[in-house]
């Protein structure tokens, strides 16, 4: 039989809402970033990845969910900037 899961409490559950909240920020700001500013391709990429390391620095051990979820939007504008001379 397995054990019972402990709940969450609520400072925790706010707290996750507060890195959840900064991490859509992040993301939002940097896909902004990627379509307004005057970038090269190679300092869209260098965006990209600081971004990942800024979400995994708020949720730990969670790369994949960011490769999953976040990098194919960012990619997606910077094909659609810089079309075939983006990186993949």
């Amino acid at each position: 039989m397995s054990e019972p899961t402990a709940r969450p409490s609520a400072e925790e559950i706010a707290e996750e809402a507060r890195r959840l909240r900064r991490l859509r920020t992040l993301v939002d700001l940097t896909a902004a970033t990627l379509y307004q500013s005057d970038i090269t391709p190679s300092e869209g990429v260098e965006l990209i990845v600081s971004c990942r390391q800024a979400a995994v620095a708020l949720f730990p051990g969670r790369e994949e969910t960011f490769d999953l979820l976040y990098r194919p939007r960012l990619i997606r504008i910077l094909r659609e900037r810089f079309g075939d001379a983006a990186p993949s």
